[in-house]
């Protein structure tokens, strides 16, 4: 078990996702950066589908209760194993009591904590992310335990990655999205002239832009969204639509960012500033 003494600003359990079921309005969830999670389970080499825990933000404290091996990767943050700095991307062995602390948040938003054949929470849908109302919590409390796999011989055969960093890129590629075509000239260049900055309204669910575009009257059907998905409310504010983003909506959808640039736009927070380019 892994025990947590502090849980943070909002620690949650998640995998890559929970697919084939959107059509029942189940939102997909799963880590909201993705590269990061995959090079963590690809250094412990477990599989990609490993859940993991994702910690926004900072002020974790979790006791591991037994014997097995770790990554972090993600945002950069001051972490100590037993109150001795650790890095990224590299391979720990932690003993049974040994204690996991985060401090200081130095860039980024979002770090993940990988344990050797991943945590083992309930497995609903064909995952075990955090999202109510198909799971019962969508976060990790004070004083809960979390099971993990059972490590009985590993030797990493590579314990150390260097990898190209998204926490320092600002440009968001983007495709065009269905309702495309209703912008104006006017709103076109200022989508793709200035930069963007994130509000305070941002979560798993979706990201808001501080400054907004021309308003509009156009009504749509509401039509099939996905993480990624960039709609124009009629006041003209961006919604960028994340990993626990509604399946559906009535806004026009506008832009569908790549999947790289969800995992970059999910390591921004408020005030932090982005833009658009077409891919």
């Amino acid at each position: 078990m892994l025990k947590v003494l502090k849980a943070g600003f909002f620690t949650s359990i998640q995998d890559l996702g929970r697919f084939h079921h959107r059509k029942k309005g189940v939102p997909v969830s799963g880590c909201m950066d993705q590269p990061s999670v995959y090079k963590a389970n690809t250094l412990l080499e477990n599989d990609v589908h490993s859940a993991v825990l994702e910690i926004t933000m900072t002020d974790s404290t979790l006791v591991f209760e037994k014997d097995t091996f770790i990554v972090i990767a993600g945002a950069i943050i001051s972490v100590t194993l037993n109150n001795e700095p650790i890095q990224n991307y590299k391979v720990y062995q932690v003993k049974e009591g040994d204690i996991l602390s985060y401090g200081k948040l130095k860039k980024g938003i979002r770090t993940y904590l990988a344990v050797k054949g991943g945590f083992k929470t309930d497995e609903i849908l064909g995952s075990r992310s955090f999202y109510v109302p198909i799971t019962d919590r969508n976060r990790i409390e004070d004083g809960d335990e979390v099971p993990y796999g059972e490590n009985k011989s590993f030797s990493p055969k590579i314990s150390e990655i260097k990898v190209d960093s998204l926490l320092d890129e600002t440009v968001l590629e983007v495709y065009k999205a269905p309702e495309f075509d209703l912008l104006t000239d006017r709103q076109l260049e200022n989508l793709f002239s200035k930069e963007f900055t994130v509000s305070k309204e941002n979560n798993r669910m979706a990201y808001q832009l501080s400054e907004t575009l021309e308003g509009h009257q156009h009504s749509i059907l509401t039509s099939a969204t996905l993480p990624g998905t960039i709609q124009l409310t009629p006041s003209g504010k961006l919604i960028i639509l994340m990993k626990d983003g509604q399946t559906t909506g009535g806004y026009p959808r506008i832009l569908q960012l790549s999947d790289r640039s969800i995992s970059v736009l999910a390591q921004k927070r408020e005030g932090n500033t982005i833009s658009f380019k077409f891919i």
